[in-house]
């Protein structure tokens, strides 16, 4: 079986609830669905981010600040016990019991695949440590989720004229891979010219901005100024490329960016929302949209950003950026604090 084939299967088990192997050393059942109400583990797996929260007193001498933290309860966790710690946003409905115990952590790069397999599944990053665990579970290795994650694997699937409000001679070209359910897309707007750098925006899928609306985050303006921009410069002889990246929440998806939204309602900022959920705070793939780029024959761009690591990002993975175009636009009362964190926290040039 390929190793993307194991990948694919290993996402769908953790959707459904299922366990897996990782590297033939752990055996985990996700916290967040598992098998059913009387399973019973010894230990908890969870981000090193979400053992900040626990307040873990032995959890810097366990493991590395980064790492996958394992704790021990004073009894066996049950699948509900986990749930609730799996998932912070029932901190004050389930006040947690204590103290837990932190545990080396011998198979540290397993734990990372597996929790780096539940964010690209949609669920929280905890798991059931489940040893002696009954029946078959989907195997799975750190090096099938290289295989998995290779952009190289992107193929252009198909492309069509799309006439746009902003431009209505553009061109949209649909990217995708074999194994991976998501596809990327890019509008091309203006004639493509070897001979001038296009103006290139990434821009990563918010359902709640794109289509809903959302005044939480600034995506749904940012987007259609984007195809504005690159319309106008279309005009003037230039051309345009609007990458868009089905990374929901930058990378965390849908539902857990949702969570991270409760989170916030809460109090915290979207950086603290999304660590206290174990999550990182940046989890986007930028060699694909290198990779969407390198298909499509571009060569240097100007990046419409307003973010420097997303310059080195693009950079490291092999795309000329030869000039960082500002693309900020006024807040509103609903995300003031968002794009002050986004300043003061993620280094964003607002």
């Amino acid at each position: 079986m390929r190793a993307t084939r194991r990948i694919a299967l290993a996402l769908d088990a953790l959707r459904h609830g299922w366990p897996i192997e990782v590297d033939g050393v752990l055996r985990l059942l996700p916290a967040e669905t598992g098998f059913g109400p009387d399973v019973t583990a010894p230990r908890l797996l969870i981000s090193a981010a979400r053992a900040v929260t626990l307040k873990l007193a032995n959890q810097r001498e366990a493991a590395v600040p980064e790492a996958p933290v394992l704790i021990r309860g004073a009894e066996p966790f049950t699948l509900p016990a986990a749930r609730v710690l799996a998932d912070p946003a029932e901190d004050l409905n389930w006040p947690m019991k204590g103290p837990f115990l932190a545990e080396h952590l011998d198979h540290s790069r397993a734990a990372e695949t597996a929790l780096s397999l539940a964010r690209l599944a949609g669920i929280l990053p905890a798991f059931l440590v489940d040893p002696d665990g009954a029946g078959e579970a989907q195997a799975v290795s750190s090096g099938d989720l290289a295989e998995f994650t290779d952009p190289r694997h992107l193929a252009i699937a198909t492309r069509a004229r799309l006439p746009v409000a902003a431009a209505e001679d553009a061109e949209i070209i649909a990217f995708r891979s074999a194994d991976d359910l998501r596809e990327h897309v890019a509008l091309v707007i203006g004639q493509q010219n070897a001979d001038r750098a296009p103006l290139v925006r990434l821009h990563s899928e918010c359902l709640t901005g794109d289509i809903l609306g959302s005044l939480k985050c600034d995506c749904g303006p940012q987007l259609d100024a984007a195809l504005r921009a690159m319309a106008q410069e279309a005009e003037s002889g230039g051309w345009g490329v609007l990458l868009y990246l089905r990374q929901e929440g930058r990378g965390i998806g849908l539902v857990n960016k949702l969570r991270a939204y409760q989170l916030q309602d809460q109090g915290f900022d979207t950086v603290d929302a999304n660590n206290r959920l174990g999550l990182p705070t940046e989890a986007r793939d930028f060699p694909v949209a290198a990779r969407m780029l390198h298909l499509l024959g571009v060569g240097p761009i100007r990046l419409m950003t307003n973010n420097p690591a997303k310059v080195e990002a693009l950079s490291a993975a092999g795309v000329i950026v030869a000039e960082r175009v500002p693309h900020q636009l006024p807040p509103n009362p609903h995300n003031a604090r968002y794009l002050d964190t986004k300043r003061d926290r993620t280094g964003h040039l607002l």
